[in-house]
């Protein structure tokens, strides 16, 4: 019988976003690849600390019992299989349970996201997040500066969402962008009738939903919106909510406020928003990630030796 993951939430993560890799990613970067791989075998045995991810990970993989798999994490890398062999050395040694792994010795690593079926995809490696959500995968990347997520809710999964580009389309943002504030209260109010368009993290939200449904003993999600937006433009984003039949526990709409704050005492596990300001403001209290898009503002310049993932 073939196995396959389409009964799944899948999530794809690099290995600098489940574990602390840096040290290793500045060797790269500022040597050769020959150095790296001689340090990473040297540190075979040497489990690598806890990386800004790796609460998100660990807290979905609860959802697992004996029973039933509910939830796959499959490392999706740049790095080496030899390199391979310390990550899952470091989530053994965690208590993570990974069974499967793809390892692209620096070749971009975004293509397998199809046959997986990845609902999410979490890497450091910015170009490569980039591509996933041009092929339509929900993708953020991750900022490896941001602070470790809480352990005050060990037993609550917690997800914080932006609106606009996120969990909905950009229409209405590039309105904002291109006319102003004015012209798009007036865009909202126009169209408030008409739910939003999906953006790239919906698949994401509607299969922790599913998730959601399913009663695990101990383990709980909890969801939040957290958007620049404020009355009456609220309305349109909770009726598109309405209009998918999805309910997030949370809403914050804050007019332009730092998210920060708030995200500080919601918790979260992640955070995703496309702004990076937004990100950069979130980071200094919760673990954060960029959804990025191909606009000149969030497209990095290019560089003579791609990070690891």
């Amino acid at each position: 019988m073939t196995v396959t993951l389409d009964d799944k939430l899948v999530v794809a993560i690099s290995s600098r976003a489940l574990f602390d890799f840096e040290e290793e990613n500045r060797l790269f970067e500022h040597s050769d690849a020959a150095t790296y791989l001689q340090l990473q075998r040297e540190r075979l045995e040497l489990p690598a600390r806890r990386g800004i991810a790796f609460s998100l990970v660990q807290k979905l993989l609860a959802f697992n019992t004996p029973e039933q798999q509910r939830v796959e994490v499959v490392i999706l890398s740049r790095n080496d299989p030899v390199s391979g062999l310390r990550v899952f050395h470091s989530a053994e040694s965690a208590g993570i349970a990974l069974q499967r792994g793809v390892f692209t010795q620096g070749r971009a690593p975004f293509g397998y996201l199809r046959p997986l079926g990845a609902h999410l995809f979490l890497s450091a490696n910015a170009e490569d997040v980039t591509e996933a959500l041009r092929l339509g995968y929900p993708a953020a990347h991750v900022f490896t500066e941001s602070a470790q997520a809480s352990q005050a809710h060990p037993h609550e999964v917690r997800i914080a969402f932006d609106g606009d580009a996120v969990l909905f389309s950009d229409e209405a943002e590039r309105v904002f962008q291109a006319q102003g504030l004015e012209a798009f209260q007036r865009h909202e109010t126009d169209k408030r009738g008409q739910p939003l368009p999906d953006g790239p993290f919906k698949p994401l939200l509607s299969a922790l939903h599913q998730l959601q449904q399913i009663h695990v003993p101990g383990m709980r999600i909890r969801t939040a919106l957290v958007t620049a937006r404020s009355a009456p433009a609220h309305k349109r984003a909770i009726q598109t909510l309405m209009s998918w039949n999805i309910a997030v526990d949370e809403a914050m709409f804050l007019g332009g406020l730092g998210k920060g704050p708030f995200l500080r005492e919601f918790e979260p596990d992640f955070f995703f928003d496309d702004q990076t300001g937004h990100v950069r403001n979130a980071a200094r209290h919760v673990p954060s990630g960029h959804v990025r898009s191909a606009a000149p503002e969030t497209v990095a310049t290019s560089r003579k030796q791609p990070p690891l993932g």
